[in-house]
Formats: structure tokens, sequence, C-alpha cells
């Protein structure tokens, strides 16, 4: 009993439930998952991603890194002496502003306990307003051909600087490809860079998209 107690009480820490009389009930915002236990997932995964994807990133000045952990690891491992780097996650700019000579922006908005990210209509219109040579983000899933979020926020925040950017990667670890999402974001082909760890469960079209697995 006291085991579970302790589980349970950790598990609210993430996010993940939420605690009730004599049990735990899942949270009304249940697809979102907090941004620690994503780092801690699949983590060895998102860092031979991460690695493969260094050689293929195209030369940029500004960049716009999206909420994932997964984004996270490679933007941790690339030079970003004197780029402008925006992102709208908290961890993320934490994380990012111990690098040197960094011109750094966090974007405002409702900020979510589970994902730390601020999302919302203000964090588009912020969002609007810059021309990014790249994009660095990852997905809920792959569902065939598309790409999907699980939540709306998410979504809407991602789909702005994706029509603001030059040049997009997906970066993404396999259980990506036997996950599910309710918000559709993109067609694959839609990317020029995509990055796994290791090669998909099925054949995927990407187009003309350069594909690392």
């Amino acid at each position: 009993e006291a085991t579970i107690r302790r589980d349970l009480a950790e598990m609210k820490s993430m996010g993940l439930v939420e605690r009730s009389h004599g049990g735990a009930l899942l949270p009304e915002n249940a697809e979102e998952i907090s941004i620690f236990f994503r780092m801690e997932k699949n983590a060895n995964e998102k860092e031979r991603a991460a690695t493969k994807a260094i050689p293929y990133i195209p030369p940029f000045k500004s960049v716009f890194i999206d909420s994932s952990s997964t984004a996270l690891a490679l933007a941790e491992r690339i030079d970003l002496s004197f780029k402008t780097v925006v992102t709208n996650n908290l961890q993320t700019a934490i994380q990012l502003s111990k690098k040197p000579n960094l011109n750094l922006i966090l974007l405002g908005g409702n900020v979510h306990f589970n994902t730390n990210s601020a999302t919302g209509s203000w964090t588009a219109r912020q969002l609007a307003d810059f021309s990014f040579d790249l994009m660095i983000s990852s997905c809920a899933a792959i569902i065939g051909n598309e790409v999907f979020e699980r939540s709306l926020e998410q979504k809407e925040i991602k789909r702005v600087a994706f029509e603001h950017c030059k040049k997009r990667i997906l970066l993404i670890d396999h259980t990506k490809f036997t996950a599910n999402g309710t918000y559709r974001l993109s067609d694959l082909k839609e990317y020029d860079l995509i990055v796994t760890d290791t090669e998909p469960p099925y054949e995927i079209d990407v187009g003309n998209a350069k594909f690392v697995y």
C-alpha cells in the first residue's frame, strides 16, 4: 500500500494522474505529458536521433525550437553561437541559456504545468512576427505519412512556426510510428529533413525530404 501511494504521488508530480479518494484519475489534459517525464523516456533513442541529424543541418542564423524533448536533445548538441533561437518552452530556454553568445528569445503565453510550454493566441501572434531559417521539431505520432499532435494548442503553435520558416527538420524516435495523435499537423513531405533513431516499422513516403535513420 505504501509503495502504491509513493508511485501515485510520483505520477501526480509528473502530471500523469490526479489523486482522488482511494485512487487516481486521468487529468483533463491527459494528452499532454510532463516535459520532465518526456526528457527521461526513450532518452537514448532521442540522443541517437539527435546525433544522426547533426551532419545534415543546413547553415542558419535563426531557428525555432519547439517544446519537444527530442528537439531539445538536438539543440544541446549543435553550435548556436551568434544565432537567434526562439522557443516557447521554459525548460528548453533554461537549458540553452547556459550557452554563450546566444540571442535567446522565450515566447510568452499561457504556460501549462505538464509541458512547461507557452501556447495560445498571443504566442501564435508573436511567432507570426518572425521569419526563421530553420525549424527543429518533433511530434506526438506518425500515422501513415502524416504528422499528428495530441493537443490542439501545440498543433496550432507548430503550424504557425511551420509557415514562417525556410527549412523544417522533424526529429523523432521509433516509438512515434506506433503512437497515437488526434490533431493532424502536416504531411511528412512538407519537411526538408526527417531523422529517426532506427528504420521505421513500415514504408513511408517522405517525398523530396532527406530521410535519415
